[in-house]
């Protein structure tokens, strides 16, 4: 073919320069956008949230993490449920009508918490013997202290007196911030381990003399003395928060004993008064150091 002369054809020329202009300009711009859709090169900046410098660093969210752990779910048994249903049934012979405890009382398995020679009679409405003379309270009195406390999903709550551990299972049912003291060695460390293979592993347990409380846990929204004591210890008090509740036994071991609620204002100040009459062992206290 010879070639195309300039001064013949003037306006063919003219729109073959256009069109030959035109597809090197979407040449120019298709190339970026296949590279970036083959992610062999990065966006624009402004492709990707405005103009702006460009990321020295990995790139970060700008909004907080939100990830939280898990809701506390407690354990659920099916084992020997209509006697736990009959006992709550009695409980509520008493007069107690709270529905939230009611349900937790007919929840957590007693048997588990009771020595073998007594699991026949673990739902009969009595303390029962655990060993080193001490008891499982009534269930009643189990679920009327727990009532007294009034707790909260986020409420932390030290118990004094861990027993078997059936106690704080039934307050590891309202919140997950439970923390027991025992002082009889072989009893915490047994609670420890029975509380875990039933699945409550929110609750701390710990060995020492419970007169002390827990401080290094606290300050705590309730409080609850399994154990009767002589007076109301003052650590106990101390580690109460402003507008929290602490239900305890006093009395001694051959005296008249009374349930107290006490009470702690938002001024520091301390109302208690007493409930009922009660029968519990006493709190024991660790040997003097000599």
């Amino acid at each position: 073919m010879g070639r195309l002369e300039s001064g013949r054809f003037p306006g063919a020329v003219r729109v073959a320069g256009a069109v030959a202009a035109f597809a090197l300009v979407l040449i120019f711009l298709a190339g970026p956008v296949w590279l970036v859709a083959r992610g062999l090169c990065p966006a624009p900046l402004a492709a990707i949230g405005g103009a702006g410098p460009a990321a020295t660093g990995p790139a970060t969210s700008s909004a907080p993490a939100t990830a939280t752990a898990p809701a506390w779910r407690p354990p659920k048994f099916t084992a020997r449920q209509a006697e736990r249903d009959a006992m709550v049934a009695v409980i509520r012979r008493y007069g107690l009508t709270d529905r939230a405890v009611l349900a937790v009382m007919a929840a957590v398995p007693r048997h588990e918490f009771v020595p073998p020679a007594y699991r026949r009679r673990a739902y009969a409405d009595t303390p029962l013997p655990i060993g080193y003379g001490q008891t499982i309270s009534q269930p009643y009195i189990v679920a009327e202290m727990t009532r007294l406390l009034r707790l909260k999903p986020n409420s932390r709550v030290l118990e004094i007196g861990t027993g078997s551990g059936y106690q704080a299972a039934v307050l590891a049912h309202f919140t997950p911030h439970v923390y027991t003291v025992e002082i009889i060695k072989p009893l915490a460390v047994a609670a420890r381990k029975r509380l875990k293979r039933l699945g409550y592993t929110v609750v701390k347990v710990r060995h020492a003399d419970g007169y002390y409380g827990w401080a290094e846990k606290g300050p705590f929204d309730a409080i609850i003395v399994t154990c009767a004591a002589g007076q109301i210890p003052p650590p106990l008090i101390k580690q109460l928060k402003p507008g929290g509740r602490m239900v305890i036994p006093v009395g001694g071991r051959y005296a008249t004993q009374t349930l107290m609620l006490v009470e702690k204002r938002p001024d520091g100040s301390v109302r208690s008064r007493s409930l009922m009459a009660v029968s519990f062992v006493p709190l024991l206290r660790a040997e003097p150091k000599r």
